[in-house]
Formats: C-alpha cells, sequence, structure tokens
C-alpha cells in the first residue's frame, strides 16, 4: 500500500490541507472566491528527528490540531469577516491556541477527573476509579461532537469536513481531481483526527488504569505528562491501522468506531465546497512537487 502524508481539516467556509512539507487553506469569501495561503511547515517538527521516530512522531497529531489547526481557523474566520490585514499568525493566533489547549485539558482531561474525585471515597477498587473517570471523559467527548452538529454554522463546517475527506479519497485512488468525480467518494477517512481524539480517549483509560490511585494532586500530573506518550500510542495505531485495513479484526476493533463517528462530524458536502477542498489539495500539491 502506498504511503500518503496528506490529512487535513475542516474551517469556516473552507480547507486546510497539510502535506509533508506545506500546508495550504482554501477559504470561500463572503464575494464568492476562493482565498488560498500557503505555506512551509515547521521542518524541525515535520522533517526533524522526532517526525521519524515511532512514538514521538505522534506529537505532530497534537501539534497539527492545537496549533495548525486554530491557526487555519482564525485566518479563515478573518477571511469570512473581510479582514484587510489577513495573517496566519501572531499573537493572537499563539494566544488562541494556548487558550484552546487551557479549556481542551481542563474540561476533557481534568473535569472527569475532579468529578470522579467527588465520589471516589466510595469506590473501593482504583481500577473501577480510573475506568470511570474514562467513561466520562469520553462520554464529555461524544455529548460534546453529537450536540455542536446541531449549530447551523458547525453544520456547514462538518459539510467542509467531509468534502476534504472525499477529496483525500479520491486523490489516494487516483481519481481526476473534479468535483462530480470527487463526489462519489466517501465522507470517511481511516486517518481522521476525529478518530484520532476517540482512540486517545479509550487508551487512555488503559493507560491510567496501570497508574493506581496516587492523591488528586499527582494524579492530575500524571494526566498532562503522559499526553504526548498517549499521542504516540494512538499515532502509531492509527498509521498501523490504515495500513492494514483489510484485516477484519483491525477494521472491527480500531477502524469501525472510528469510521462510525465520522457520522456525526462530516455531512454531504455540495459542489461550491468540493471545489474550495480541490483547490486547496491541490495548491499543496503544487507547492510540494516545487519544493522538491
Amino acid at each position: 500500500m502506498s504511503e500518503f502524508n496528506y490529512g487535513g481539516q475542516a474551517v469556516i467556509e473552507g480547507v486546510m490541507m497539510r502535506g509533508a512539507r506545506y500546508v495550504a487553506v482554501a477559504i470561500r469569501n463572503p464575494t464568492g472566491e476562493i482565498v488560498i495561503h500557503s505555506e512551509p511547515l515547521n521542518a524541525k517538527i515535520y522533517g526533524g528527528q522526532i517526525s521519524k521516530l515511532p512514538f514521538l512522531r505522534g506529537i505532530t497529531m497534537l501539534w497539527d490540531a492545537l496549533v495548525l489547526g486554530m491557526r487555519a481557523l482564525l485566518f479563515s474566520a478573518d477571511v469570512a469577516l473581510e479582514e484587510e490585514d489577513i495573517e496566519f499568525s501572531g499573537p493572537i493566533a499563539w494566544g488562541s491556541v494556548a487558550f484552546s489547549l487551557i479549556i481542551g485539558i481542563g474540561v476533557f482531561l481534568l473535569g472527569p477527573l475532579l468529578l470522579v474525585g467527588l465520589v471516589d471515597r466510595y469506590i473501593a477498587s482504583s481500577l473501577v476509579s480510573n475506568i470511570l473517570e474514562g467513561l466520562i471523559r469520553l462520554a464529555f467527548f461524544l455529548i460534546y461532537v453529537y450536540a455542536i452538529g446541531f449549530i447551523p454554522d458547525i453544520r456547514r463546517v462538518f459539510a467542509y469536513h467531509g468534502a476534504e475527506h472525499k477529496t483525500i479519497n479520491a486523490y489516494e485512488d487516483g481519481a481526476t481531481l473534479k468535483p462530480d468525480a470527487v463526489q462519489a467518494y466517501s465522507t470517511a477517512h481511516p486517518r481522521c483526527g476525529t478518530g484520532f481524539l476517540l482512540i486517545f480517549a479509550v487508551i487512555a483509560i488503559f493507560i491510567f488504569s496501570l497508574l493506581g490511585r496516587p492523591p488528586l494532586l499527582l494524579r492530575i500530573l500524571s494526566r498532562l505528562v503522559l499526553i504526548p506518550v498517549i499521542a504516540g500510542l494512538t499515532y502509531e495505531l492509527i498509521k498501523f491501522s490504515a495500513a492494514h485495513r483489510d484485516n477484519p479484526l483491525i477494521s472491527a476493533v480500531v477502524l469501525a468506531p472510528s469510521l462510525a463517528l465520522q457520522r456525526l462530524t462530516t455531512r454531504e458536502p455540495d459542489e461550491s465546497m468540493l471545489e474550495v477542498a480541490i483547490a486547496a489539495l491541490q495548491h499543496l500539491l503544487d507547492e510540494e512537487e516545487g519544493a522538491k
């Protein structure tokens, strides 16, 4: 099976596509034009030794979600608001990344732990305590994803998410990158970031269950310190599963839950959305070809 590096993320009225050397974002502005921004990736993160070492290379997925993804989202918001001075970085971008990281860790990582702490004295088994924490975390994530899908603007973002997946699926299949050809492909993809978060939450249950039940402060610190470790394990499992998707066991245990979850985070895109996703990927391919 061929090795593919391309992935992406939906943003406001657009799509971000990331390759091995470049990232490109295509946004449809209020006048109907497609605005494209591209830039080289951080060589130390994507081209350095860390990107080649098993388990450590999973950190790039966290960087994609917390840094590249947030910057692309802010860029898309600037385009949607027709800001005159559009930037893809800067203090506001980095401040937003930091704020999102704090909220994400507080709500989804530490929140379940604090909730379990309210009843922990009544739980005799440390294993049961850790499993309950993990199940609450998983429930938080699933409820959040389901609930935001009712917001009209988020539904459009989810449709662009579907356009991103269709475009990458078509490219990996060798199809022509035209809207009518791309439309025939699935809105699900085995390397989806949504699947990454789901598998991350499940692996966290197993990892944290091995730690017993230390004092609350140490328990909180262990959750923070082990984020890169769990991210590395998650990345390797997804990478292995994508390469062996034809194996019935792997398909049922790893891929099926991830693909099922994507039904909540993707919608069928229209032709104009596919045009944006194709523009992002085509621009990225041109940049990467030029970099060679």
